[in-house]
């Protein structure tokens, strides 16, 4: 890689380490229009390619780290499986130019999947099955029935902690978070990507594997809130999804479909309350 220095190492939690490559810049100030050497760490991203059974399904750009949790949140994001149970075995595979993620799947969901992927080479010849294309992109999503377990203060104390859960976001500046919190604002388990999709991928991954009740508290994202993270929230079965930055208009008409608590422009001073169905903020 052109202008790569070396490796450094950050924490992540739990004794774990992360190594990032290194690049010499010059940082440029406006005011003066001089320019000082120095360094600045690099967001990890590759080429992630999904197999299931045998059949390869999709390539993502990720940061390939946590990658068991991913291949479980995306699969069940896909609706390919209905619980983690159902994914029988994930092997990693690291290539000199990406990593492939081999997925089985038990022999009832393994049946749908090959449907799918015929149906998806169909479509991608003929140009004639757009309508079928978006009602499959926006199906229809079962209405979350748990009320949030979320407060203002929790919401205050879980912005304030989350830069504390983002290593390479710090060292980066090109790291989306995710997390999930207790009622309080505590931050129980979070992950990154370069990818804001992948990074609630494997968070909710992470708690499908770890058997915690996504109902249990509530969602916090670093990152715009579109419509593909709302769904990937109420699939999760987490009924409250708080976001850094705005929500666009299809993500708060899925939310109300769906009966999602939304937040967004969380900062340091307030918060937009864009759906709160259970009355939880006010």
């Amino acid at each position: 890689m052109r202008n790569v220095l070396d490796c450094i190492s950050l924490p992540v939690g739990c004794g774990a380490m992360i190594e990032l490559a290194t690049t010499h810049v010059s940082r440029l100030d406006f005011a003066t229009g001089s320019a000082a050497p120095g360094e600045r760490a690099l967001a990890q991203e590759a080429p992630v390619a999904l197999e299931y059974n045998g059949l390869a399904y999709a390539v993502m750009m990720a940061t390939p780290r946590d990658l068991a949790d991913y291949a479980v949140g995306f699969t069940l994001a896909e609706g390919l499986v209905e619980t983690a149970d159902d994914v029988l075995s994930i092997d990693i595979a690291p290539l000199d130019r990406g990593t492939v993620v081999r997925i089985t799947l038990s022999e009832p969901h393994a049946a749908p999947l090959r449907n799918r992927l015929r149906l998806r080479l169909v479509e991608g010849s003929c140009g004639l099955c757009g309508l079928e294309s978006i009602g499959e992109v926006l199906r229809p999503l079962e209405p979350l029935a748990a009320a949030p377990r979320i407060s203002p203060a929790g919401i205050d104390r879980a912005l304030t902690a989350l830069r504390d859960h983002q290593p390479a976001g710090r060292a980066t500046g090109a790291m989306h978070a995710a997390a999930f919190c207790d009622e309080g604002g505590a931050i129980l388990v979070a992950r990154e990507d370069i990818g804001r999709h992948n990074a609630l991928d494997k968070l909710t991954g992470h708690l499908a594997r770890a058997d915690i009740d996504p109902a249990s508290g509530f969602v916090l994202l670093s990152a715009r809130c579109s419509y593909e993270l709302v769904e990937k929230t109420v699939r999760a079965g987490c009924p409250a999804l708080v976001t850094i930055s705005a929500a666009s208009d299809l993500a708060l008409n899925r939310a109300k479909a769906a009966n999602l608590t939304l937040v967004s422009l969380a900062r340091s001073d307030a918060a937009l309350v864009m759906h709160d169905p259970h009355g939880r903020l006010g």
